[in-house]
């Protein structure tokens, strides 16, 4: 059985005042904001009829699904609507596969938030604050068959 796992240890990035803790300057994460990323379930690819493509769309398969909360107080007090922007950029390649593949694909994201239009994950959209919900799929296409075995892939999400 040829499957993937997308977002079982998804890389959350939330970048501005949130890494600021711990930092000189820390007080500064209060003014500017902070965004909380939880991941709510791994995604599933599956292999298709082809050997040459796995996806979360193909039968069997599932999205990942992560929580995303950006808060700024300068968005709240200016009343701006967008403040952070959030993205879902693609691995480079997988973190594991089986024996004997040559590891090399080729890998294209997408993601709703609350459900809403699809959006290439490399393409930052921006978000007013709030919690939102991401549905994140993932495919792959490989320079050859996929083996029999599990692989597993890595997606960012990003919070800017």
């Amino acid at each position: 059985m040829r499957t993937g796992r997308i977002a079982g240890s998804v890389t959350a990035l939330a970048a501005g005042a949130a890494f600021l803790t711990g930092s000189p300057g820390a007080g500064l994460a209060a003014v500017i904001g902070s965004c909380t990323i939880v991941v709510q379930s791994s995604g599933t690819m599956k292999v298709a009829p082809s050997l040459t493509a796995m996806s979360s769309r193909n039968s069997g398969g599932s999205a990942a699904q992560v929580s995303v909360n950006p808060q700024s107080l300068v968005c709240n007090i200016l009343a701006l609507l967008d403040c952070y922007s959030i993205s879902t950029p693609a691995p480079a390649s997988f973190l594991t596969w089986p024996s004997g593949w040559s590891g090399s694909a080729s890998f294209v994201s997408a993601f709703t938030i609350n459900g809403g239009v699809e959006r290439p994950g490399n393409t930052p959209v921006m978000v007013a604050n709030g919690t939102k919900t991401l549905d994140i799929h993932l495919d792959a296409t490989g320079s050859g068959i996929f083996r029999a075995g599990a692989y597993q892939a890595q997606v960012t999400v990003r919070c800017e």
